[in-house]
């Protein structure tokens, strides 16, 4: 079983924003796999399904984002899923919009829904698919940054990378974090000859 928890705030208000890139994606896997959320008992939705005879459940946590690691605790607690198959897909300003990166593990990066994973789970030692939102912010403007809508033609302009996001898990589900890596070496170098350029970091 693995699991793929997408990060970002619920409700009207923030759908599309910089910050919901995570939900973005799992939606986007969800629509494509034609499945359904379904509401917990805790603090999350999920959709389940079996991709090339492995089970998985993607979650959609219903609290904001500083409060993440409440849904990761109890999935993983309730599944007892080991760390290492369990996928964050997260929003990132260090990195350029639009751009990938894998991480095995590792630090933050000053994200509080990632701070909140770790502060629950009490470890840093699970995968994280990170997607650049850019840093065109003021300084003192960060907040308003992140929380602020995709416009129309940047959502038209990331469907490839959206998308490639979404393989990505796939690959994750069918074969842990070695495949997703692979996949992302192997189609990265066409992909990236009309879109921003991307990265692989495992450690």
């Amino acid at each position: 079983m693995h699991v793929v928890l997408g990060i970002g705030n619920p409700g009207a208000k923030y759908v599309n924003t910089k910050h919901n890139a995570g939900f973005i994606i799992i939606d986007r896997f969800v629509e494509k796999h034609k499945l359904v959320y379904k509401a917990s008992q805790s603090d999350y939705h999920f959709a389940e399904g079996n991709l090339n005879k492995n089970d998985f459940i993607i979650i959609r946590p219903t609290t904001y984002v500083n409060n993440s690691g409440l849904a990761a605790l109890d999935v993983l607690e309730k599944l007892e899923i080991p760390l290492n198959q369990f996928l964050v897909v997260v929003d990132d300003i260090n990195l350029e919009l639009g751009k990938l990166r894998i991480r095995k593990s590792g630090g933050t990066g000053g994200h509080n829904g990632l701070e909140s994973i770790v502060y629950h789970l009490l470890s840093d030692e699970f995968p994280r698919l990170r997607f650049g939102i850019g840093a065109d912010f003021d300084k003192g403007y960060q907040a308003d940054y992140v929380l602020s809508k995709f416009s129309f033609d940047e959502l038209n302009n990331l469907k490839l990378n959206f998308d490639f996001a979404v393989e990505l898990i796939e690959n994750f589900i069918s074969g842990g974090l070695k495949s997703m890596t692979d996949h992302f070496s192997k189609y990265s170098i066409n992909f990236n000859k009309e879109n921003p350029p991307h990265e692989r970091e495992e450690n």
